[in-house]
């Protein structure tokens, strides 16, 4: 058996490692890192008006812009949105020629990939 301090962030923690096997490793309690808020969710939008064809984000970032609206007719390669990631501004197409039927973020919202953007029908 071997002990270790080990210091992480300023918080100093005694290890106990028993050489030969992975059973045996003792380690002092670690306090959860505190989670950072997330964006509030946004209303459901009333049945019906979420359309067919989902437009979602292809990586995390910021909205930098809302440049469609709910009723708007688009073609497919029109700018939806624009999306910041990685100090880069990407347009968020339309995946086909529609209507938009809903907005799922504004200017200014924090976004997962995956989240929905908007939807079209």
């Amino acid at each position: 058996m071997k002990n270790y301090t080990i210091t992480v962030n300023g918080n100093v923690y005694n290890v106990t490692v028993e050489e030969g096997t992975t059973a045996g490793v003792v380690q002092a309690p670690v306090a959860a890192a505190p989670k950072a808020a997330s964006a509030a969710p946004k209303a459901a939008a009333p049945a019906g008006a979420q359309g067919s064809v989902v437009v979602t984000a292809p990586m995390p970032g910021k909205i930098l812009a809302v440049k469609a609206n709910a009723g708007q007719a688009v073609k497919k390669g029109d700018v939806i949105m624009v999306l910041e990631a990685m100090k880069m501004e990407n347009d968020i197409v339309a995946p086909q020629d529609g209507t938009v039927a809903s907005i799922n973020a504004a200017a200014g919202d924090a976004v997962e990939a995956g989240a929905t953007l908007a939807t079209l029908n």
